[in-house]
């Protein structure tokens, strides 16, 4: 039996509720906080070495979590205990008097967020078949991305602690959706030791392909993403559109652009992914990576606001298609049903590490743009525009997906 657009929606739910948290926390909640409880002169270091803190728990913590959820063979027990205390966290964490206090909540709601995630991601290979997961990842991508939009318009209109008491309560509601659709009785116990369980899928070929493609497409996602403000203030400038004035500052041009990516995603996630349940996986993928590694020049060379939002839908577009098939593709070449919160909490790092790796070009694009005006932003695009194409391209040799 075939389930219904209900049933996926509940499946994805928790992760429509985990992108409007971390939306919020990480663009609005977390650099407010710094500010509020640091001396002016220190808070980009110690927001610095939050992020940085953030994303070794963000490596570490999703294998960990999905280790113990497949040794002991249960996944509701981790998602219900991890939804409570990242509501808890949330609200620590709005709430805290001192840099102090802040630091332990943001430790709390990290290891909250791994404890729920980390099993939570195994869902789609444990329980959907394999001609309904790009169905499936579809509906966890537009969720994905109809959580940051969202968040953007939260983080827009609500105080500091209203959004945060939100994003509490939807990751309740989020948890209990979820919830109903996870079988009671328990999994499978997978026996092996950690360190065997960790190393395990590294030997295996299809596994290290989809983990590369991830990674480099998301690489090139997170290049072109983390300075692109900076691309709009140096380079575009002025942000009009019809000769009308859309944004006054570059922080507003670029959520708006946001706000067209995320909309082109939103639009094209649920039919790709039903797409590739009929012709495979890879068609999707290819035509994903070329699309967005063949619209990078198209950035450079027209620098224009009003053509750029329109790039904008059409990378939304194409990024919502990747999105839509990537869970997919990844369940589809799992091998073990006893070690699937394991491998997929490995595989979730394929998107952690791309974010450090972008932050780290911070300093050659600087030094770069000094030698020649904008060459910085020139080498940083087809950079990103190789990453695409690379990435989706390496999906060509995998064995056990179609």
């Amino acid at each position: 039996m075939r389930h219904r657009p209900g049933w996926f929606l509940s499946l994805s739910a928790y992760w429509f509720a985990t992108s409007l948290k971390w939306f919020l926390v990480l663009l609005v909640i977390l650099p407010a906080k710094v500010a509020e409880v640091s001396p002016p002169e220190e808070k980009a270091t110690r927001l610095g070495f939050l992020f940085g803190l953030g994303a070794v728990m963000a490596i570490l913590g999703p294998p960990l979590m999905g280790y113990l959820s497949d040794r002991l063979g249960q996944r509701r027990p981790f998602l219900l205990f991890g939804s409570l205390l990242t509501a808890l966290a949330l609200l620590l964490l709005v709430h805290a008097p001192t840099y102090g206090l802040l630091l332990l909540a943001y430790l709390l709601l990290q290891v909250a967020d791994d404890l729920a995630t980390g099993p939570y991601s195994a869902l789609i290979p444990d329980l959907v078949p394999r001609k309904e997961r790009g169905t499936a990842s579809g509906y966890m991508g537009v969720l994905q991305v109809s959580g940051q939009v969202l968040g953007g318009v939260v983080g827009f209109l609500l105080p500091l602690a209203s959004q945060a008491y939100l994003a509490a309560l939807v990751n309740l509601v989020g948890a209990a959706l979820s919830l109903r659709v996870i079988p009671e009785g328990p999994l499978k116990a997978n026996p092996r030791p950690l360190a065997q369980a960790l190393a395990r899928p590294w030997g295996d070929r299809d596994f290290l392909l989809v983990y590369l493609t991830r990674f480099l497409v998301m690489l090139g996602f997170y290049l072109a993403q983390t300075y692109l403000q900076y691309y709009l203030a140096d380079v575009v400038g002025a942000f009009q559109a019809l000769g009308r004035s859309l944004a006054e500052e570059p922080f507003q041009a670029v959520a708006l652009l946001g706000l067209f990516i995320s909309l082109g995603a939103a639009l094209a996630s649920v039919p790709a992914g039903r797409a590739s349940d009929k012709v495979g996986r890879k068609p999707l993928i290819y035509l994903s990576g070329a699309g967005l590694g063949l619209l990078m020049p198209f950035i450079l060379l027209f620098p224009r606001y009003d053509l750029l939002l329109f790039l904008a839908l059409f990378f939304g577009l194409f990024y919502g298609v990747y999105l839509a098939v990537d869970w997919a593709l990844v369940s589809d070449v799992l091998r073990d049903p006893e070690a699937h919160a394991t491998d997929m909490g490995l595989w979730q790092t394929s998107i952690v590490v791309p974010q450090v790796l972008a932050g780290a070009f911070g300093r050659p694009l600087d030094l770069l743009n000094a030698q020649g005006e904008g060459l910085g932003y020139t080498v940083l695009f087809l950079l990103a525009g190789a990453f695409f194409l690379l990435g989706a391209f390496l999906v060509a040799p995998i064995r056990r997906a179609r």
